[in-house]
């Protein structure tokens, strides 16, 4: 057992990305019973919503779970609740001040994990008392930070600079990154673009496709004047770029962006005029395939590249 397979109780340091729109209760539960650790995504659910997922997972799976809850959401203080009165005793944080909600969580009982994108946060992560950190590069999908620092760089910088539990994320879709990014300080791998293609996903059947079908150079990261999100090319898109291009404003670009792009794109399926939020690696995804195969996959792929390097010396 390594620190994340410790600190979570599951077998394989794999956690699944509690992503919007994506990450329902089957993800989760399918994940957590493969071995590693599935996170409901609260992000996009209202809180009578979040209840009803978690209830489902409770009875889909006896391993250990999660909830992914970003915190610039104004339900906030109604999701933890939920989550305390249901017995939830894994948090993962994202998108704001990791102090802000932590002391609660953890006089709880409740082991909590932030998820950051610079050393700066990073160490305030740390002050707040978090349990774990998710340290995400510039290569992943959703809402990435303003530095652009790629996984690569990002991990050995972090782990130099903490000694709690560190989980690498960002562009990881297959055992031989997860092993990359043991070699560079991390404890364990979150993955979301994989799972968000994945057979349980709870993303619209089109949206799959639509990663299955991306190539090299087909995500961008675009609206950083709002928040920095990943997103994959379609109309939606080149609307963004030509508005940011000709010296669009913040005001402007939110009312391009408007209420429920992301939901329109990844949830009810529209590819074009929806957002599509997913990582570099989906030029590398081929295919829409079950989350135990997944694990089984990733598992199997670390291990063998483990054994082939294992007697290299340079």
């Amino acid at each position: 057992m390594n620190r994340i397979t410790s600190l979570f109780n599951i077998k394989y340091p794999i956690i699944q990305a509690g992503m919007i729109w994506c990450s329902g209760w089957k993800l989760a539960s399918a994940v957590s019973n493969a071995g590693g650790l599935g996170l409901i995504g609260a992000g996009s659910m209202h809180p009578e919503v979040l209840e009803e997922h978690i209830v489902k997972c409770k009875k889909a799976t006896d391993k250990p779970f999660g909830v992914n809850v970003p915190l610039l959401y104004p339900q906030t203080d109604e999701l933890m609740e939920i989550i305390v009165r249901q017995g939830v005793k894994i948090v993962f944080t994202s998108a704001g001040n990791p102090k802000k909600y932590t002391p609660f969580l953890k006089e709880k009982g409740i082991t909590v994990v932030h998820v950051v994108a610079n050393k700066k946060f990073a160490l305030k992560s740390v002050e707040a008392g978090v349990d774990a950190i998710v340290a995400e590069g510039f290569e992943a999908g959703g809402h990435d930070g303003f530095e652009e620092t790629t996984t690569m760089v990002l991990i050995p910088m972090i782990r130099e600079a903490v000694d709690i539990p560190l989980i690498a994320a960002g562009g990881i879709a297959s055992g031989k990154a997860a092993f990359a990014a043991m070699a560079l300080g991390a404890d364990g791998v979150q993955i979301g673009s994989l799972f968000a293609a994945s057979k349980e996903s709870s993303g619209h059947v089109s949206f799959k496709n639509k990663i299955v079908e991306s190539d090299d150079g087909d995500t961008f990261l675009s609206l950083k004047k709002l928040v920095p999100v990943r997103l994959l090319r379609n109309a939606f898109f080149e609307k963004v770029r030509n508005a940011e291009l000709s010296g669009a404003s913040r005001e402007d670009l939110s009312e391009l962006l408007g209420h429920g792009r992301a939901k329109k794109g990844m949830f009810e399926g529209d590819v074009e005029e929806g957002e599509l939020e997913i990582g570099q690696v989906a030029a590398i995804i081929h295919d829409v395939k079950p989350a135990e195969q997944i694990v089984r996959e990733i598992v199997a792929d670390f291990n063998q590249t483990a054994e082939r390097l294992s007697g290299q010396v340079w």
